[in-house]
């Protein structure tokens, strides 16, 4: 166990992003043993109906499988905005999410949240780490997820573990066909809270370096597990691997198969073919 820091209320991501753009650098070096905490954190029942809707999940008396996300991203970009960690948060592209639904969680529940930085690793394009997150219920673990994230160019230390192998999914037919509008990411940031400028605005794109804005990686996952709703385990694993950037506006499809119990997915561009989204769905 590492060293834990308790939060009274989620940090503010505009001022993180704003913060790591004017002071951007990784130091290199280890990983902070932070664990970043918060307690007793009620959901509320408005946000989860917003989330919902812009993810086109059905809002019920349970959360929908990628909302836990939303309440552990502040601390992940808490931990990667601190002086402490070895990589710059800007440029860091998120390109690899898993996520375990334990079980389902009441919208009502008090949910204990943690997340810490693990398994600094190289990669052929430079470094990634990962960032944990586990969700608790009256002691329980309920919900568990793990954010590969990669820097370009970057180091990781020589007696680190390996390369991530790359995710790989049977045949898959097309199911659906998405439409995806230029206001996608800006209304994702809202109920989100993630507003990482390369998602809101083609002027804040350009600025890292990208055409248009992008679409975030976590919202396409909701979506394609959305179109599963109902489909599902009550206890499951996503694993997603975010591939070429779903540049905004776009036209889409969602491929799916069935396999072992599961689905595998694809999210696709629908001109070109390319790789956005794959994923495997499986029981627990």
């Amino acid at each position: 166990m590492g060293t834990p820091v308790v939060l009274s209320s989620a940090p503010s991501m505009g001022q993180l992003f704003a913060k790591a753009a004017l002071t951007a650098r990784g130091r290199g070096g280890a990983l902070p043993d932070t664990h970043l905490t918060r307690v007793a954190v009620a959901v509320d029942p408005a946000q989860v109906a917003d989330y919902a809707e812009v993810c086109r999940f059905r809002f019920g008396d349970t959360l929908p499988a990628t909302f836990p996300h939303g309440l552990t991203f502040p601390l992940q970009v808490a931990l990667m905005a601190d002086r402490s960690f070895p990589l710059a948060l800007p440029g860091l592209v998120h390109v690899r999410n898993r996520v375990d639904v334990v079980r389902p969680i009441s919208v009502t529940e008090k949910l204990d949240l943690e997340v810490w930085a693990d398994r600094f690793a190289p990669h052929r394009s430079g470094a990634t780490v990962d960032l944990v997150a586990s969700v608790r219920s009256r002691g329980d673990e309920v919900w568990r997820g793990r954010s590969t994230y990669l820097a370009r160019g970057a180091s990781a230390p020589v007696a680190s573990v390996p390369d991530v192998p790359d995710l790989e999914i049977g045949d898959v037919a097309q199911a659906a066909l998405w439409r995806v509008p230029d206001d996608a990411g800006r209304r994702y940031a809202k109920v989100s809270g993630d507003v990482n400028p390369i998602h809101l605005s083609g002027l804040t794109a350009k600025a890292f370096g990208f055409k248009r804005a992008i679409a975030h990686g976590m919202w396409v996952k909701a979506r394609a597990l959305a179109a599963l709703s109902g489909r599902l385990p009550s206890a499951f694993s996503v694993d997603v691997a975010f591939r070429k950037p779903l540049f905004l506006p776009s036209t889409v499809t969602l491929a799916t198969g069935q396999r072992e119990g599961g689905w595998d997915l694809a999210v696709r561009n629908a001109k070109a073919g390319t790789d956005h989204v794959l994923a495997t769905v499986r029981p627990l």
